[in-house]
């Protein structure tokens, strides 16, 4: 894929979504960073439905300390890992309290050195909260990526290098919600919905699966 038609899809994407986010319901760094850690293997709308509840009664590191875990976990016991995951909120806090004042820090490195914060969690935290350039690969990002030809890839790190590489500088800091949400209402994993493709003509797509005869991920009206 050339640098054109990459230009061309962000550009249209934005005029379809000019101010794109994150689904997830937060109103501080560090709602978001405890809605991320607990949206692994599980979807923003179970996330919602937990934090909706658990941030009317505790929304700061120093509050959540004191639901203790047994408490906390009733909170987010609709949660895939459930239990993992309050272990990793309630040492995330403490080391927030001991080493940052209660902050969210701002770096990748100081983010990555929380319990339950990887390197695809420390690029939401520092694009959405923080407004800085990143690229966080998902699922939906990978499968995207991929089937699209915006970047292909063995794994989300080959990913993420080649969206951080041949995305327009332009369309950085919303590249990578508008390709989580294209990937998660549109082109989905099992029946993309090429038809409402607002990007159809540019994706390369249509063209693999046509030559590796495998018409059975595509709506009939699209084979």
């Amino acid at each position: 894929m050339n640098s054109s038609k990459r230009h061309e899809i962000f550009s249209r994407l934005k005029i379809s979504n000019p101010h794109p986010t994150t689904e997830l319901v937060y109103s501080t760094p560090f709602e978001l960073l405890v809605a991320v850690i607990l949206s692994a293997q599980a979807t923003d709308r179970s996330v919602n439905l937990a934090t909706r509840i658990l941030f009317l009664e505790a929304n700061t590191p120093e509050n959540i300390l004191a639901l203790e875990e047994i408490k906390l976990q009733k909170y987010i016991k609709s949660i895939g890992l459930y239990k993992t995951k309050a272990k990793n909120i309630l040492a995330t806090c403490r080391l927030l309290i001991q080493h940052h004042n209660g902050s969210v820090p701002q770096t990748r490195d100081q983010l990555e050195r929380l319990p339950g914060v990887g390197h695809k969690t420390a690029n939401v935290i520092l694009n959405t909260a923080f407004g800085e350039p990143t690229i966080a690969v998902d699922t939906h990002i990978f499968r995207v990526s991929n089937r699209t030809g915006l970047a292909t890839g063995k794994n989300v790190s080959e990913v993420e290098l080649k969206l951080l590489k041949f995305v327009p500088k332009e369309f950085h800091q919303d590249a990578h919600h508008w390709l989580i949400l294209h990937g998660r209402y549109v082109c989905k994993a099992r029946k993309p919905e090429c038809g409402k493709c607002i990007i159809e003509d540019l994706c390369d797509f249509k063209e693999k699966i046509l030559r590796t005869n495998i018409p059975s991920l595509l709506p009939t009206s699209y084979v």
